[in-house]
């Protein structure tokens, strides 16, 4: 069961927002490689805004995915796209429904 998860708001830069969601799309295969990871979105919001949401069912596969492919190119295109460091707040699953 995932009862573990990571809440990640990403501000573009004015302009950065078609690249910031390309680089969400991108990280697709990146997310779907990651056995570890059961649940991961990648969302746009209004006004430049973007979420990722993931979930992990224990704590070494959230910290393993924030060491990860993801994490590092986020952070190392961040300075790039964002207009401020990304917002990684960790959270508990209290419930949830996904069907494929």
């Amino acid at each position: 069961m995932t009862k573990l998860g990571l809440v990640v708001r990403l501000h573009a830069k004015p302009g950065k927002e078609r690249e910031v969601a390309e680089f969400l799309t991108g990280a697709l295969p990146a997310a779907q490689a990651e056995e570890f990871m059961p649940i991961w979105f990648a969302l746009e919001g209004n006004g430049g805004v973007f979420y990722i949401f993931d979930a992990f069912e224990d704590e070494g596969g959230r910290e393993q995915h924030l060491c990860g492919q993801i994490a590092g190119a986020l952070m190392k295109r961040a300075p790039e796209l964002l207009s401020e460091h990304p917002h990684i707040e960790k959270v508990q699953v209290l419930a949830s429904k996904v069907k494929h």
